[in-house]
């Protein structure tokens, strides 16, 4: 019997789970009800379960028929986004002001699907290491685990992992070998000029008329200073400043992130920041500050799992359904923290179309849960048998 067969007898319970989830999201470092459920899932599977790695994060330990020393990891994320749903779910969020807008809550029951289908099964060797991280969305949920010894304590010889990507056609399986997201840093740009009436601008430093120009001039780096044959986008997502229609602000502040691939141009995008904010601050008397964030490093599938990853997927929906070179995205994933210490590859399956990631109206696909488990279990059965 296909894994995704065996799987689809309880999806309707996985169903229920993954609804139950979305109904009470928890952002990051804040996931114990998640961490709870997932926990005391896994002991009734069977498990050896440790709880509070890297804060709220989860790893269950299960045994394989033999021993022969291999060790598979699988890795899901469990925290949800600070985002107002705005659908009408009966299983909306209960929660206001945060809701699963990116599909964690389906990766965390995928990845208890496989764990209750390895523990029924047993038809692998060596031992399933089931990683159930917190704080994916920017916070360093990895690599809070990583720092808390999680290779050490429960060494993994490979590690997989999957993200959902609506729209990218029902039970699609598409990687490819190599960089496959994005590294990202996060920045906050502070300019504190002099505040004023607004109807004497002669005698303050308007931070606002830097704030803009300075956002302008970033787009000089993707533009002016990159090559233009490696990625790079530059997004300003906030400007603040004000709280009166008569008063210049003392202050102003952007934020925003860089997406790249290429390490020298990713260290070329922070000097020539730093540079441009210096200079306006000098142009106009403002004193200008950049905090720039290493959050994201870029994520890597090590050929060798790619190719495992793609032949079975393969196996599982066919070679139709397998985009084994796939585009990169300048999207980040922190689960390139885990393949910098352990050689892994990451997957997106397709869904069916709806609103995208990270979209108030967003939902989750509940009919590839199978696929998902499936496929995140056959990697077990197959890598701990190679």
């Amino acid at each position: 019997m296909s894994p995704i067969d065996h799987i689809k007898a309880y999806a309707d319970e996985l169903t229920a789970l993954r609804r139950d989830l979305h109904a009470h999201p928890e952002l990051g470092f804040e996931e114990v009800r998640t961490a709870g459920i997932v926990a005391d899932l896994l002991e009734t599977f069977g498990c050896e379960v440790h709880r509070g790695i890297g804060g709220t994060g989860v790893v269950g330990l299960l045994k394989g028929r033999t021993d022969n020393g291999k060790r598979i990891g699988l890795r899901a994320d469990m925290d949800a986004l600070p985002i107002e749903e705005e659908t009408n779910l009966p299983y909306r969020s209960t929660y206001a002001g945060k809701m699963h807008a990116c599909g964690h809550d389906g990766h965390t029951t995928m990845l208890l699907g496989a764990a209750r289908y390895l523990a029924e099964t047993r038809d692998f060797d060596g031992t399933a290491v089931f990683v159930f991280q917190p704080a994916e969305e920017g916070r360093g949920g990895a690599r809070a685990m990583l720092k808390d010894g999680l290779f050490e304590r429960f060494p993994c010889d490979e590690i997989y992992g999957l993200h959902n990507q609506p729209g990218g056609g029902h039970g699609m399986i598409k990687l490819r070998p190599g960089p496959i997201m994005a590294a990202a840093d996060f920045f906050d740009i502070h300019i504190r000029g002099r505040g004023i009436h607004a109807a004497q601008p002669h005698r303050g430093v308007d931070p606002i008329i830097v704030a803009t120009g300075l956002a302008q001039a970033l787009q000089s780096i993707v533009s002016r200073n990159a090559d233009p044959l490696k990625s790079i986008v530059l997004s300003i997502t906030r400007i603040e400043a004000g709280s009166a229609y008569n008063v210049i602000p003392e202050t102003a502040h952007l934020a925003g992130t860089i997406r790249t691939f290429d390490k020298e141009i990713r260290a070329l995008a922070g000097t020539r920041m730093r540079e441009l904010a210096a200079g306006f601050g000098a142009a106009y008397g403002a004193e200008v500050t950049v905090d720039l964030q290493d959050v994201f490093s870029v994520l890597e599938n090590a050929p060798e799992q790619a190719a495992a990853a793609t032949a079975i997927a393969t196996e599982l929906v066919g070679a139709d359904k397998v985009e084994a070179n796939v585009v990169p995205k300048m999207g980040s994933e922190d689960f390139a923290d885990m393949t910098m210490a352990v050689p892994g590859a990451y997957v997106w399956l397709g869904a069916n179309p709806g609103p995208g990631l990270h979209n108030a109206g967003y939902n989750f696909d509940d009919s590839i849960i199978p696929i998902g488990s499936a496929f995140l279990a056959r990697m077990v059965e197959r890598r701990t048998a190679a």
